[in-house]
């Protein structure tokens, strides 16, 4: 599975695989990527933002 589609997936942007198999500890693991993808992108806005308002 590429890397796009599978962040695609945890973002909602993407629907999921209905035939891939899905535990407990799997769906931990999305849940925590989930957070650490949405959490750099929070960063990267902030830092963009920062760097707008530093040169203005």
């Amino acid at each position: 599975m590429s890397i796009l589609k599978q962040m695609g997936e945890y973002l909602y942007l993407k629907k999921k695989d209905p035939n891939r198999p899905t535990t407990q500890w799997t769906k931990y693991m999305h849940g925590i990527n989930r957070i650490s993808i949405l959490l750099f992108l929070l960063a990267m806005i902030i830092l963009v933002v920062k760097l707008i308002v530093k040169k203005g």
